[in-house]
């Protein structure tokens, strides 16, 4: 019988914990760029099972590769508006209404895509997949460094990390839609209002603002901060030239959140020309209406469920989320994240309408993954995590993969 020294038999263990304290002392961007790396393996496998099992479809036959599976949905969107721009003449459907049309979908992204197109002459859906992959990745490392700043730990900011890149929509960071390019932008401009250095805020913010629908909720965020940090100045001295700033930057944020509209309205001679083509995308559940602010969901709810259910389970959502604000793994976020998480919240009640990518809208209320990581038992996070990856799963069944005439759209 062969035995096995006692020198061969610690080397395993030795091993692990040599690679254990390499990875401890490696450099924090390291780890985050680990982390978001091993999580797209993961995702990749998701997405190519899936894809693997698509039928013919609108955009593709069936099975399709990789990079035509990510481009489908909206990204064909932005692929026609990275080619062909936008219409001078809006469509109008055979009763007179404001159809779908590229209005209803910002321009950096697709234009950031459509020039490194004509300079590289690559496939569209490669860049486009490549930008939004840089992007999510960069937005990786600055939501570390935002985590660290409120959450005074590195490995809570690290897991919160984590949980950013197994998110149940974060299939959508490598997918040829815009959001990893919003994320990376708003969690910078978070970044430099939590660490009060306002003035470089201004150019993120004009160009989060036509990436995705954001400026208004970004100015009542900075019009809230600057409201608070006024009623804290005994504590927290609120210098003339931050005062200053904080208004210009909320007046600034404001105005780039009207200005796709105001270019849609000179393109196509419509004051209307935005908001009647969003309406568009919710004419088949409700019909055709005008924007009422703050009836939207209470609409939705009707139509989910029907009244009075509807209206009752939506003013539950809003009174649980108030109250989840006010939790105590939330209150360590500190003030200026909870204040955009309202701002946002406020937002998407005021003007979007409930239906299957409202979860892709809920996107940019991404901090709050910072109080999920806060618990350090390794039970809790390893099922989180879990739970996430089986989100993902869940959220390309429901939305992304396309079954016959889908009518519940990522």
């Amino acid at each position: 019988m062969s035995t096995i020294s006692p020198g061969r038999a610690d080397a395993a263990p030795r091993r692990v914990s040599r690679l254990r304290l390499r990875y401890r002392l490696s450099p924090w961007w390291l780890r985050v760029v680990v982390v978001f790396v091993l999580s797209r393996v993961v995702t990749t496998v998701i997405v190519l099972l899936f894809s693997r099992a698509q039928g013919p479809n609108p955009w593709t036959g069936a099975n399709p590769p990789y990079l035509s599976y990510a481009a489908i949905w909206d990204g064909n969107w932005y692929k026609i508006i990275s080619f062909y721009g936008y219409p001078s003449e809006l469509p109008m459907t055979a009763d007179g209404h404001v159809g779908e049309s590229a209005w209803a979908f910002m321009p950096a992204y697709p234009f950031l895509v459509g020039a490194l197109r004509f300079v590289t002459g690559a496939r569209w859906e490669l860049i486009a997949v490549i930008v939004s992959v840089g992007c999510a990745l960069g937005a990786a490392l600055v939501f570390y460094k935002l985590m660290q700043h409120v959450l005074k730990d590195s490995g809570t900011a690290l897991f919160s990390v984590v949980l950013f890149c197994v998110a149940p929509l974060s299939p959508l960071l490598q997918f040829a839609y815009a959001e990893s390019m919003s994320l990376l932008l708003l969690v910078s401009a978070l970044y430099l209002v939590v660490t009060r250095r306002y003035p470089w805020v201004f150019p993120i913010v004009a160009v989060m603002a036509l990436t995705r629908p954001s400026g208004l909720a970004f100015a009542l965020f900075v019009g809230l901060h600057l409201v608070h940090r006024y009623l804290i100045r005994s504590r927290d001295p609120f210098p003339l030239a931050d005062r200053v700033t904080t208004v210009a930057l909320a007046v600034f944020s404001g105005v780039m959140g009207l200005v796709w509209l105001i270019i849609a309205w000179i393109a196509t001679g419509s004051m209307s020309a935005y908001t009647d083509t969003e309406l568009a995308w919710r004419s088949s559940y409700i019909g055709w209406g005008e924007l009422v602010p703050f009836t939207a969901w209470f609409q939705g709810g009707n139509w989910w469920l029907g009244a009075p259910w509807g209206i009752v389970v939506v003013s539950l959502l809003i009174l649980g989320f108030a109250a989840f604000l006010f939790t105590r793994p939330v209150k360590r976020l500190g003030v200026d994240l909870r204040l955009w998480l309202a701002s946002y919240a406020i937002y998407l009640l005021a003007v979007f309408f409930p239906q299957s990518s409202t979860f892709r809208l809920l996107m940019p209320l991404f901090p709050a993954l910072g109080a999920l990581a806060v618990p350090k038992s390794r039970v809790y996070r390893v099922g989180l995590v879990l739970v996430c990856i089986a989100g993902q799963v869940g959220w390309m069944t429901i939305a992304w993969g396309v079954d016959g005439r889908d009518w519940t759209p990522p």
